[in-house]
């Protein structure tokens, strides 16, 4: 049975090792001309995420790609005294399972771990899905396929060209986010630096094996702005304004724009949809649920969702009318919690008064300051993520006695 998947960064990867694993014929399709290998930005796994990735194997090479970001210090708009923190103690309150790793080099280990057993073919993009299965491509000739996976990101391909524009199951939140690399101008080693004023909040950090740092801005809109997303010129001028005056050391960081090897810019949306399938196609990850990128720990949703749906389809020995309503079935739940998880993260990281930003330095420091069990406590009364991400139970996957093989497409 052959099973075409469109995206190879995180969520086609993982899901491309599973079925191979069931023994399902799999090609990703890619429209980057090969493997990115920048860094990217931060991401979190929570435990779901792990516990998977322990099942692939690749955990250790996670774990050595970490950042180990373990301490934080956040200074507040018009305030001298910065608040300091154990960040790894308020990343253990949030989860006893969890690790973050720069974006691209997690996708690299999962593409790694997958490119001998799965057909990648990068440098194209579908054009056309038929009902019937039949593929075209931009470039490469047309192929038939029994099944379609977009795991394509909130600007999905394959979601556009089966269900219709983005604009149709977008949400906007509010808010916008922007990724800068940078030269490591703080000496920063497993150290997060913030700034946080009302409705906006930037942090760099970088990790002893990158050589160069990260910055992430994050600001609040009460309308949407107008910009194309190719238009990097005019986001840069967004971000510029949005940030101006707020601190000697942000304007510095707002000097490398320019220069900057490395930018990317959005809106912070979520998705959502009714069905996130539709004949012999369907989505995961970010092109079907997108929780809000850089608050809604939106990478471990979608290894989460890879894996179970990967797990249905050979539960259903690929019978997709029996899979994919039980993969959304088994994902609504988490889908919902990550939504709600990341309005409220969104809430909390980029304050909308004064009081909420001395409220976010305030509750940093108190616990990291409480001994581990108070501090988990305090964190899952006060937020959504707390109770998120330890509820989630990883299930073992195997084919159900007496379900149909999978079968070879003929």
């Amino acid at each position: 049975m052959r099973i075409l998947v469109s995206g190879a960064s995180v969520a086609g990867p993982v899901l491309a090792h599973w079925l191979t694993r069931y023994g399902f014929s799999v090609t990703v399709v890619e429209r980057a001309p090969a493997p990115r290998r920048t860094g990217g930005h931060a991401v979190d796994l929570f435990r779901p995420a792990m516990d998977i990735s322990e099942k692939m194997g690749v955990l250790p090479y996670i774990e050595e790609r970490a950042t180990k970001t373990s301490k934080l210090t956040v200074h507040q708009e018009g305030s001298r005294r910065p608040v300091r923190a154990d960040l790894s103690k308020i990343f253990g309150a949030a989860s006893e399972r969890h690790v973050e790793i720069m974006r691209d080099e997690l996708s690299e280990i999962y593409y790694d771990a997958t490119r001998e057993d799965v057909e990648y073919v990068f440098g194209d993009s579908i054009a056309a899905i038929s009902p019937d299965g039949e593929v075209r491509f931009e470039n490469a000739p047309p192929r038939r396929f029994d099944l379609v996976v977009g795991a394509d990101g909130l600007h999905s391909n394959v979601r556009r060209l089966v269900f219709g524009a983005e604009s149709g199951f977008s949400t906007f939140t509010g808010a916008y986010f922007g990724v800068l690399t940078l030269p490591n101008m703080a000496d920063l080693d497993g150290e997060l630096l913030m700034h946080v004023g009302v409705g906006r909040t930037v942090g760099m950090y970088s990790a002893q094996h990158l050589g160069e740092a990260r910055a992430l801005f994050l600001f609040r809109s009460e309308r949407e702005l107008g910009y194309h997303h190719r238009d990097v010129p005019r986001q840069k001028e967004l971000l510029r304004g949005a940030f101006a005056g707020m601190h000697a050391e942000v304007d510095r960081w707002l000097d490398e724009l320019d220069r900057a090897p490395a930018f990317y810019f959005d809106s912070i949306t979520q998705l959502r949809m009714d069905t996130w399938s539709r004949g012999r196609v369907t989505l995961v990850g970010d092109a079907g649920y997108c929780p809000g990128p850089a608050v809604g720990s939106s990478t471990s949703l979608a290894v989460l969702g890879a894996y179970v749906l990967a797990g249905e389809l050979a539960r259903a020995g690929g019978d997709h009318e029996r899979a994919f309503p039980a993969y959304e079935r088994a994902m609504a739940e988490h889908v919902r919690g990550s939504h709600a998880a990341a309005l409220s993260a969104a809430k909390t990281l980029i304050p909308t008064s004064r009081l909420g930003v001395r409220g976010l330095a305030q509750g940093v420091r108190l616990i990291s300051a409480l001994p581990a069990g108070p501090s988990r406590a305090l964190l899952r009364l006060t937020t959504k993520s707390g109770r998120l991400y330890d509820s989630v139970r990883v299930e073992d996957y195997a084919p159900v006695p007496g379900a149909a093989p999978v079968r070879p497409s003929t």
